[in-house]
């Protein structure tokens, strides 16, 4: 596969029963609808995100070095395909392959969806009769495969399987694959197993709007219950799980905050407008750096923007913050929330009270990529709304990776290789029977992965972009990058997670976490482009 590099494939596997191959004629349909609907001027088809989609999807046959690099995953090379850019040496990943794959599954419901899991005792509810194309049967069972790397390798391919099969529309032979993956997935068992019953949910998720399709052929979203599997009040809590015990969210708010700083430099008054606000973490450490400035501290506000009309907790937040910033000295510090949907109609100076004098932040914190669209129109009409409020500076921090491609077998491939290594990562940080890695899996990465794989249109929110991507659309918008100085600050930051693996970069001004050299995060810092100081 084009991009990549793998080491080779043990030759104990046998690829001839691994995995049947792709369709070609769906994706060639694929191709047609989405050359119909799309908007070419809106959408850079040069961009890195469409030449790792073509590289993927061309080819006639799942790539078994693809495959294989989730198992034995030394010196393996994601470039980005972007000739303009040349970015290919952040995507570098040293991942691990001594994982030993367990064979038993345990007893485990993540919601009344997914079957019971019980050790010994998989009963599927669907038949393994052949249906167009091949028998279930020329993919091996688990008991025919051996414990270890093959066992391993052996999940992977049902899962590349049962993807391509839902790509089909194929809904009869990608039922009978995912009660094959219920057999071995396992959210208690090692990250491959775990992430592997995510993907899983999202699969079934997806085939619930297949056994649904309109008849005009186009996907109805409701029928898969497009609301989130958990309430909000779960998502705060898991968020700050996953703040506390990696530093995938803290990284982001240490960068932003360092940027902010720096820009905020001899300036009396500050305002910082939050996009997608739903939590105060971020705020504390900048009060205090704030405080500690020589010139003393300036006049804050913070206005956030919110989605929801449930403030209690946030306002409660708040006023925390408040009685902290005055046993700092900051007497002028104001909180205002705002509970509309962030539009290009909201975002102008009366709507959010720009105030003479103050220096404008505008904060995104893993927030922008909601307004990706096909068309990439929403995102652009945003981006040029926050320019005209002319703000001193725009933190934007996203997670750094292509998973907004147009096709579905594309988007799954490179969504499982990014989760594969975030779970990798859990694995060597935390136990297996730890019940806030179950619930960071369960309730966070286990929805955005669902969200990916399950639903398109505008229900399909988490469209993740690479680096290359973000600079290119803040480019077109009139920003330019800003080049953050705090990378020392990120590795004492890395440091008090005491978990080796995680890899810090800089390209471009922008900086990079990553898992063992594969970018997970982006932050980066922007501002409004001016002819004369370029």
């Amino acid at each position: 596969m084009n991009g990549w590099l793998f080491s080779p494939i043990s030759e104990s596997f046998n690829h001839d029963l691994a995995i049947r191959r792709f369709c070609p004629a769906r994706i060639e349909q694929e191709q047609k609808e989405w050359e119909e609907t799309m908007n070419f001027d809106e959408f850079d088809l040069n961009s890195p995100s469409h030449h790792n989609v073509d590289a993927i999807i061309s080819t006639p046959e799942v790539d078994y070095e693809f495959v294989d690099s989730f198992i034995n995953m030394d010196d393996v090379d994601d470039h980005d395909h972007d000739e303009d850019t040349k970015s290919s040496e952040k995507h570098k990943i040293f991942e691990d392959d001594d994982r030993i794959i367990e064979s038993s599954t345990f007893s485990m419901v993540v919601d009344d969806q997914v079957p019971i899991l019980r050790e010994g005792n998989h009963d599927h509810d669907h038949d393994d009769q052949f249906y167009g194309g091949v028998a279930p049967e020329m993919v091996p069972s688990v008991e025919e495969v051996s414990h270890g790397v093959d066992q391993g390798l052996h999940l992977v391919h049902l899962l590349l399987a049962c993807a391509e099969a839902v790509g089909c529309r194929d809904t009869q032979l990608a039922d009978s694959m995912l009660s094959q993956i219920w057999a071995s997935a396992n959210p208690w068992g090692d990250s491959l197993q775990r992430v592997s019953y995510c993907f899983a949910l999202g699969l079934m998720s997806r085939l619930s709007l297949l056994h649904n399709i309109n008849a005009n052929g186009t996907f109805s979203n409701a029928a898969a219950t497009n609301v989130s599997l958990i309430n909000r009040e779960e998502k705060r809590e898991v968020f700050h799980l996953l703040y506390q015990t990696t530093p995938y969210i803290a990284f982001g708010f240490m960068a932003a905050n360092e940027a902010i700083l720096q820009a905020a430099q001899g300036k009396d008054s500050l305002h910082i407008i939050d996009l997608g606000m739903e939590h105060t973490l971020q705020w504390p450490s900048l009060l205090r750096s704030l405080a500690s400035r020589p010139e003393g501290p300036p006049k804050i506000r913070i206005t956030g923007l919110i989605h929801y009309q449930n403030m209690l907790e946030l306002e409660t937040s708040m006023r925390a913050l408040v009685q902290d910033g005055v046993s700092l000295g900051i007497v002028g510090l104001e909180f205002a929330l705002i509970s509309e949907p962030v539009t290009t109609s909201l975002l102008t100076e009366e709507n959010l009270n720009l105030r003479e004098g103050e220096a404008l932040f505008v904060n995104c914190i893993m927030h922008l990529h909601k307004y990706v669209k096909e068309s990439r129109g929403s995102l652009k009409a945003i981006l040029q709304a926050i320019k005209k409020l002319n703000p001193t500076l725009l933190t934007v921090v996203e997670q750094d990776a292509n998973h907004n491609g147009p096709f579905f077998l594309g988007r799954f491939l490179e969504s499982l290789h990014y989760y594969s290594a975030i779970f990798d990562s859990l694995e060597a940080c935390l136990p297996r029977n730890s019940p806030q890695r179950l619930n960071i899996e369960r309730l966070h990465f286990a929805e955005e992965i669902r969200n990916i794989v399950a639903y398109e249109g505008s229900d399909r929110i988490e469209r993740h972009e690479r680096a290359d991507q973000w600079r290119r659309q803040l480019g077109r918008a009139g920003f330019q990058v800003v080049v953050l100085k705090c990378l020392s600050q990120a590795r004492m930051m890395l440091s008090v997670y005491g978990c080796d693996g995680y890899t810090l970069g800089s390209e471009k001004g922008c900086l990079l976490l990553g898992w063992k050299g594969r970018p997970i995060m982006l932050a980066s810092a922007w501002q409004v482009h001016n002819v004369s100081s370029s």
